[in-house]
């Protein structure tokens, strides 16, 4: 069955916003609603690949730094590898990515590397997660090449939107050039308190700076969330009543709302 897929960027150079848990728990999530979804883990510590219970040897060494490094692009479907979750899947990463920046620079069609490979995935599942370092260097470029869209992680902080400035220059750079179509998915409000006047203050900053782009689901701070990677598992598998799983349900019902609104399972409603 061919699918009309997405390439989505998990992207803010700023660490610790939640990145990694939204790109495991909405990709699980969107599978419950019986989506295919991709993982790819782009970052050098390989959080998303051992937060999904996974490791590179899972890939029987076939990790997307072999995959940015190949000569020629090779076919995904060689490097995916299935999660605990049934219709989820991961692209592994390991330590070897972390020389892959350097290995890059000299390479050809350095910045469309990801792109290349992920293009022969596209029809074989309806949304592809690609997981961003904290950086703005040439592998986060290589995700802003190869997505449809960038959904940006944004915690309920002070100074949580000055940090965006390089973010947006960047996707901006990218779309004057190797990716014209690429948009914001979504910005996404995470380890919000809506009970603090900070969280109040911060949100509405968010909300009235994207206008229409702000996700209404947000992401509160849960500690049933925070120690479900620890054990290799999304949090809808780890407690499914509690309000991150909640929450990652509800957003994963909003994407899909706004995607396709005849298409929202009652499994998800």
């Amino acid at each position: 069955m061919a699918h009309n897929t997405r390439i989505i960027a998990i992207s803010n150079q700023k660490g610790g916003v939640g990145k990694t848990t939204t790109a495991i728990n909405l990709a699980a999530s969107l599978a419950m609603a019986d989506r295919t979804v991709l993982l790819v883990d782009l970052d050098p510590q390989s959080n998303l690949t051992s937060g999904v219970g996974l490791n590179a040897a899972a890939g029987h060494g076939h990790t997307v730094y072999q995959a940015l490094t190949a000569e020629a692009a090779p076919d995904p479907s060689d490097f995916a590898v299935p999660s605990g979750v049934t219709g989820m899947y991961l692209i592994p990463a390991d330590r070897h990515l972390t020389g892959a920046e350097l290995e890059l620079v000299s390479a050809s069609q350095r910045e469309s590397r990801l792109r290349h490979f992920l293009h022969q995935a596209r029809g074989r599942y309806d949304y592809i997660f690609i997981d961003t370092p904290p950086s703005l260097g040439l592998l986060t470029l290589n995700a802003l090449v190869a997505a449809d869209s960038v959904l940006i992680p944004l915690n309920c902080e002070y100074f949580a939107l000055e940090g965006l400035a390089e973010l947006m220059a960047t996707m901006g750079r990218v779309q004057s050039g190797l990716n014209p179509g690429l948009h914001i998915e979504g910005v996404l409000l995470t380890m919000a308190d809506a009970r603090t006047r900070l969280g109040k203050q911060v949100a509405g900053e968010v909300r009235t700076h994207f206008k229409g782009k702000v996700y209404r689901t947000t992401i509160p701070r849960n500690i049933r969330l925070g120690e479900a990677p620890s054990f290799g598992l999304p949090v809808i598998l780890h407690d499914v009543r509690s309000t991150g799983a909640e929450a990652y349900l509800a957003l994963a019902r909003e994407m899909l709302e706004h995607h396709a609104p005849a298409s929202v399972p009652d499994a998800i409603l």
